[in-house]
Protein backbone atom coordinates (compact mmCIF):
# COMPACT_ATOMS: atom_id res chain seq x y z
CA UNK A 1 0.00 0.00 0.00
CA UNK A 2 1.19 3.47 -0.81
CA UNK A 3 2.72 5.27 2.14
CA UNK A 4 3.16 2.14 4.23
CA UNK A 5 6.63 1.34 5.56
CA UNK A 6 7.79 -2.16 4.66
CA UNK A 7 10.24 -3.74 7.10
CA UNK A 8 12.15 -6.98 6.62
CA UNK A 9 11.46 -9.75 9.12
CA UNK A 10 13.94 -9.72 12.02
CA UNK A 11 15.15 -13.27 12.61
CA UNK A 12 16.19 -13.99 16.20
CA UNK A 13 19.35 -15.84 15.12
CA UNK A 14 21.54 -16.53 12.11
CA UNK A 15 24.08 -19.07 10.89
CA UNK A 16 27.75 -18.69 11.88
CA UNK A 17 28.65 -17.84 8.26
CA UNK A 18 26.14 -15.00 8.17
CA UNK A 19 27.23 -13.78 11.61
CA UNK A 20 30.87 -13.72 10.46
CA UNK A 21 29.95 -11.61 7.43
CA UNK A 22 27.86 -9.21 9.51
CA UNK A 23 30.68 -8.75 12.02
CA UNK A 24 33.44 -8.44 9.43
CA UNK A 25 35.21 -11.58 10.68
CA UNK A 26 36.65 -14.61 8.96
CA UNK A 27 34.87 -17.84 9.84
CA UNK A 28 37.87 -19.03 11.89
CA UNK A 29 37.92 -15.72 13.77
CA UNK A 30 34.23 -16.08 14.62
CA UNK A 31 34.81 -19.64 15.87
CA UNK A 32 37.62 -18.37 18.08
CA UNK A 33 35.43 -15.55 19.42
CA UNK A 34 32.79 -18.13 20.32
CA UNK A 35 35.38 -20.40 21.96
CA UNK A 36 36.74 -17.51 23.99
CA UNK A 37 33.25 -16.70 25.24
CA UNK A 38 33.15 -13.34 23.45
CA UNK A 39 30.07 -14.29 21.41
CA UNK A 40 27.24 -16.47 22.69
CA UNK A 41 25.63 -19.14 20.52
CA UNK A 42 22.46 -21.20 20.88
CA UNK A 43 21.56 -24.69 19.61
CA UNK A 44 20.11 -24.88 16.10
CA UNK A 45 16.78 -26.56 16.75
CA UNK A 46 16.19 -27.08 13.04
CA UNK A 47 19.14 -29.23 12.06
CA UNK A 48 21.85 -29.45 14.70
CA UNK A 49 24.89 -27.23 15.11
CA UNK A 50 24.88 -23.74 16.60
CA UNK A 51 23.43 -20.37 15.67
CA UNK A 52 24.33 -16.83 16.70
CA UNK A 53 21.53 -14.74 18.23
CA UNK A 54 20.97 -11.41 16.50
CA UNK A 55 21.12 -9.83 19.95
CA UNK A 56 24.79 -10.87 20.16
CA UNK A 57 25.56 -9.19 16.84
CA UNK A 58 23.74 -6.05 17.97
CA UNK A 59 25.75 -6.13 21.20
CA UNK A 60 29.00 -6.30 19.27
CA UNK A 61 27.92 -3.38 17.08
CA UNK A 62 27.22 -1.25 20.12
CA UNK A 63 30.61 -1.99 21.73
CA UNK A 64 33.31 0.63 21.98
CA UNK A 65 35.69 0.80 18.99
CA UNK A 66 33.82 -1.88 17.04
CA UNK A 67 35.10 -3.71 15.00
CA UNK A 68 38.72 -2.95 15.96
CA UNK A 69 38.29 -4.03 19.58
CA UNK A 70 36.82 -7.39 18.53
CA UNK A 71 39.49 -8.00 15.90
CA UNK A 72 42.24 -7.29 18.45
CA UNK A 73 40.81 -9.87 20.87
CA UNK A 74 40.73 -12.66 18.28
CA UNK A 75 44.03 -11.85 16.55
CA UNK A 76 46.41 -14.82 16.49
CA UNK A 77 50.10 -14.89 15.63
CA UNK A 78 52.74 -17.50 14.97
CA UNK A 79 56.25 -17.79 16.39
CA UNK A 80 57.94 -15.00 14.42
CA UNK A 81 55.26 -12.36 14.99
CA UNK A 82 54.75 -13.53 18.57
CA UNK A 83 58.44 -13.19 19.35
CA UNK A 84 58.32 -9.69 17.90
CA UNK A 85 55.41 -8.74 20.15
CA UNK A 86 57.33 -9.97 23.20
CA UNK A 87 60.66 -8.55 21.97
CA UNK A 88 62.50 -11.85 22.39
CA UNK A 89 64.38 -14.07 19.91
CA UNK A 90 62.34 -16.72 18.07
CA UNK A 91 64.18 -19.52 19.87
CA UNK A 92 63.35 -18.12 23.30
CA UNK A 93 59.70 -17.73 22.32
CA UNK A 94 59.57 -21.40 21.29
CA UNK A 95 61.18 -22.44 24.58
CA UNK A 96 58.54 -20.46 26.49
CA UNK A 97 55.82 -22.31 24.57
CA UNK A 98 57.39 -25.74 25.10
CA UNK A 99 57.60 -25.07 28.83
CA UNK A 100 53.93 -24.08 28.95
CA UNK A 101 54.57 -20.44 29.87
CA UNK A 102 52.48 -19.38 26.89
CA UNK A 103 49.62 -21.54 25.61
CA UNK A 104 48.62 -21.97 21.96
CA UNK A 105 45.02 -21.26 21.06
CA UNK A 106 44.92 -23.24 17.79
CA UNK A 107 47.14 -24.74 15.12
CA UNK A 108 47.27 -25.64 11.45
CA UNK A 109 49.40 -27.77 9.15
CA UNK A 110 51.56 -26.01 6.59
CA UNK A 111 52.29 -27.39 3.13
CA UNK A 112 55.06 -29.54 4.58
CA UNK A 113 52.59 -31.06 7.08
CA UNK A 114 54.43 -29.39 9.93
CA UNK A 115 52.35 -28.19 12.89
CA UNK A 116 52.21 -24.40 13.15
CA UNK A 117 51.07 -23.27 16.59
CA UNK A 118 49.11 -20.04 16.91
CA UNK A 119 48.82 -17.78 19.96
CA UNK A 120 46.53 -14.97 21.03
CA UNK A 121 48.35 -11.70 20.43
CA UNK A 122 46.55 -10.12 23.37
CA UNK A 123 47.85 -12.80 25.78
CA UNK A 124 51.43 -12.41 24.54
CA UNK A 125 51.28 -8.66 25.15
CA UNK A 126 50.01 -9.27 28.68
CA UNK A 127 52.83 -11.76 29.32
CA UNK A 128 55.42 -9.27 28.08
CA UNK A 129 54.13 -6.42 30.25
CA UNK A 130 53.88 -8.48 33.45
CA UNK A 131 56.78 -7.47 35.70
CA UNK A 132 56.96 -10.99 37.17
CA UNK A 133 58.07 -12.27 33.76
CA UNK A 134 60.85 -9.72 33.35
CA UNK A 135 63.63 -12.10 34.55
CA UNK A 136 62.61 -14.68 31.91
CA UNK A 137 62.33 -12.09 29.17
CA UNK A 138 65.59 -10.31 29.94
CA UNK A 139 67.84 -13.16 31.10
CA UNK A 140 70.75 -13.97 28.85
CA UNK A 141 70.16 -17.70 29.29
CA UNK A 142 67.23 -19.90 30.26
CA UNK A 143 67.37 -20.71 34.01
CA UNK A 144 69.03 -24.02 34.86
CA UNK A 145 65.91 -25.83 36.02
CA UNK A 146 63.92 -24.91 32.94
CA UNK A 147 66.84 -25.73 30.67
CA UNK A 148 66.95 -29.22 32.19
CA UNK A 149 63.31 -29.76 31.25
CA UNK A 150 63.98 -28.67 27.70
CA UNK A 151 66.97 -30.98 27.45
CA UNK A 152 64.71 -33.84 28.59
CA UNK A 153 62.43 -33.15 25.61
CA UNK A 154 59.54 -31.47 27.42
CA UNK A 155 56.98 -29.98 25.02
CA UNK A 156 53.71 -28.98 26.67
CA UNK A 157 52.21 -27.30 23.59
CA UNK A 158 49.99 -30.25 22.54
CA UNK A 159 48.75 -30.96 26.06
CA UNK A 160 48.10 -27.30 26.85
CA UNK A 161 46.24 -26.84 23.58
CA UNK A 162 44.10 -29.91 24.36
CA UNK A 163 43.25 -28.54 27.78
CA UNK A 164 42.23 -25.24 26.28
CA UNK A 165 40.24 -26.82 23.48
CA UNK A 166 38.50 -29.13 25.94
CA UNK A 167 37.29 -26.06 27.82
CA UNK A 168 36.01 -24.60 24.55
CA UNK A 169 34.04 -27.75 23.76
CA UNK A 170 32.57 -28.12 27.24
CA UNK A 171 31.31 -24.54 27.21
CA UNK A 172 29.26 -25.37 24.11
CA UNK A 173 27.53 -28.42 25.61
CA UNK A 174 23.88 -28.39 26.63
CA UNK A 175 23.45 -31.78 28.31
CA UNK A 176 25.39 -34.61 29.95
CA UNK A 177 25.78 -36.73 26.80
CA UNK A 178 27.35 -33.79 24.96
CA UNK A 179 29.80 -33.41 27.84
CA UNK A 180 30.57 -37.13 27.60
CA UNK A 181 31.32 -36.72 23.90
CA UNK A 182 33.51 -33.66 24.51
CA UNK A 183 35.64 -35.54 27.05
CA UNK A 184 35.82 -38.71 24.96
CA UNK A 185 37.16 -36.68 22.03
CA UNK A 186 40.57 -36.63 23.74
CA UNK A 187 40.85 -40.37 24.47
CA UNK A 188 41.72 -43.16 22.05
CA UNK A 189 39.13 -45.87 21.23
CA UNK A 190 40.81 -48.41 23.53
CA UNK A 191 40.47 -46.11 26.53
CA UNK A 192 36.84 -45.36 25.67
CA UNK A 193 36.00 -49.07 25.29
CA UNK A 194 37.41 -49.76 28.76
CA UNK A 195 35.31 -47.02 30.35
CA UNK A 196 32.19 -47.63 28.22
CA UNK A 197 32.01 -51.40 27.56
CA UNK A 198 28.35 -51.24 26.44
CA UNK A 199 28.33 -51.01 22.59
CA UNK A 200 25.00 -49.16 22.54
CA UNK A 201 26.34 -46.51 24.90
CA UNK A 202 29.52 -46.17 22.82
CA UNK A 203 27.45 -45.76 19.66
CA UNK A 204 25.35 -43.06 21.33
CA UNK A 205 28.46 -41.38 22.73
CA UNK A 206 30.07 -41.21 19.29
CA UNK A 207 27.15 -39.10 18.04
CA UNK A 208 28.39 -36.31 20.34
CA UNK A 209 32.15 -36.90 19.98
CA UNK A 210 33.72 -34.04 17.99
CA UNK A 211 36.75 -34.60 15.83
CA UNK A 212 39.88 -32.45 15.60
CA UNK A 213 39.24 -28.85 14.56
CA UNK A 214 41.53 -29.21 11.54
CA UNK A 215 42.10 -32.43 9.64
CA UNK A 216 42.33 -33.75 6.11
CA UNK A 217 40.46 -36.55 4.43
CA UNK A 218 39.95 -39.65 6.60
CA UNK A 219 43.07 -41.82 6.54
CA UNK A 220 45.27 -39.06 5.11
CA UNK A 221 48.60 -38.09 6.71
CA UNK A 222 47.06 -34.79 7.80
CA UNK A 223 44.18 -36.63 9.49
CA UNK A 224 46.63 -38.87 11.36
CA UNK A 225 48.53 -35.83 12.63
CA UNK A 226 45.30 -34.16 13.73
CA UNK A 227 44.18 -37.31 15.57
CA UNK A 228 47.55 -37.58 17.29
CA UNK A 229 47.39 -33.97 18.51
CA UNK A 230 43.80 -34.44 19.71
CA UNK A 231 44.53 -37.63 21.67
CA UNK A 232 45.93 -37.42 25.19
CA UNK A 233 49.28 -39.19 25.57
CA UNK A 234 50.50 -38.12 29.02
CA UNK A 235 49.63 -40.60 31.82
CA UNK A 236 48.45 -37.85 34.19
CA UNK A 237 46.33 -36.27 31.48
CA UNK A 238 44.78 -39.64 30.57
CA UNK A 239 44.04 -40.43 34.21
CA UNK A 240 42.23 -37.12 34.74
CA UNK A 241 40.23 -37.54 31.54
CA UNK A 242 39.19 -41.06 32.48
CA UNK A 243 38.01 -39.92 35.90
CA UNK A 244 36.05 -36.99 34.45
CA UNK A 245 34.51 -39.15 31.73
CA UNK A 246 33.44 -41.82 34.25
CA UNK A 247 31.72 -39.20 36.44
CA UNK A 248 29.92 -37.46 33.57
CA UNK A 249 28.91 -40.80 32.04
CA UNK A 250 27.19 -41.74 35.30
CA UNK A 251 25.30 -38.44 35.19
CA UNK A 252 24.30 -39.03 31.56
CA UNK A 253 22.98 -42.51 32.34
CA UNK A 254 20.87 -41.12 35.16
CA UNK A 255 19.57 -38.26 33.03
CA UNK A 256 18.81 -40.10 29.78
CA UNK A 257 19.89 -43.71 29.16
CA UNK A 258 21.36 -44.48 25.75
CA UNK A 259 18.75 -45.76 23.27
CA UNK A 260 18.63 -49.49 22.55
CA UNK A 261 16.91 -51.60 19.88
CA UNK A 262 13.26 -52.37 20.65
CA UNK A 263 12.82 -56.03 21.60
CA UNK A 264 10.66 -58.12 19.24
CA UNK A 265 7.13 -58.58 20.53
CA UNK A 266 6.22 -62.17 21.45
CA UNK A 267 3.58 -63.78 19.21
CA UNK A 268 0.03 -63.98 20.60
CA UNK A 269 -0.63 -67.28 22.39
CA UNK A 270 -2.64 -69.86 20.45
CA UNK A 271 -5.27 -72.09 22.01
CA UNK A 272 -5.73 -75.67 20.82
CA UNK A 273 -9.03 -76.44 19.11
CA UNK A 274 -10.78 -79.84 18.83
CA UNK A 275 -9.86 -81.96 15.81
CA UNK A 276 -11.96 -81.03 12.82
CA UNK A 277 -13.21 -77.75 14.34
CA UNK A 278 -12.62 -74.62 12.33
CA UNK A 279 -10.06 -72.16 13.61
CA UNK A 280 -11.17 -68.58 14.34
CA UNK A 281 -9.82 -67.49 10.93
CA UNK A 282 -11.71 -70.31 9.24
CA UNK A 283 -14.93 -69.37 11.05
CA UNK A 284 -14.89 -65.83 9.68
CA UNK A 285 -14.68 -65.14 5.97
CA UNK A 286 -11.97 -62.70 5.04
CA UNK A 287 -12.76 -59.06 4.31
CA UNK A 288 -11.86 -59.58 0.69
CA UNK A 289 -14.31 -62.46 0.36
CA UNK A 290 -17.12 -60.44 1.98
CA UNK A 291 -16.53 -57.59 -0.45
CA UNK A 292 -16.63 -59.99 -3.41
CA UNK A 293 -19.91 -61.55 -2.18
CA UNK A 294 -21.52 -58.13 -1.79
CA UNK A 295 -20.64 -57.25 -5.36
CA UNK A 296 -22.04 -60.54 -6.67
CA UNK A 297 -25.35 -60.34 -4.74
CA UNK A 298 -28.04 -58.48 -6.79
CA UNK A 299 -29.64 -55.57 -5.00
CA UNK A 300 -33.46 -55.71 -4.49
CA UNK A 301 -35.64 -52.68 -4.59
CA UNK A 302 -38.72 -52.13 -2.53
CA UNK A 303 -41.76 -51.35 -4.68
Amino acid sequence: MSGDTVTKPHHPSCTPSRAARDLGLKRRELELAVHLGLIRTVPDEGGGGRRVPRSEIDRMYSGARFPDSLLERVKTVGTVEGAGLMDVPNGRFTRFARLGLIVPVNWYLNRYRAVVWMYLAEELKQFATDEQNAPLLNARRTPEGLRGLLDAGVDLRPRNWRGRHRGFLLRQTDDAWERVGALAAFLDPVQIAEIVPDPYERSHLNRFRPGPPASGAPGSPAAHIADRLMTADDPDEISLLRADLTAVLHEARETRPAPRPTANRAPAPTHPVPDGSPTPKEQEPSRGLLSWLRRRTPRTTTP
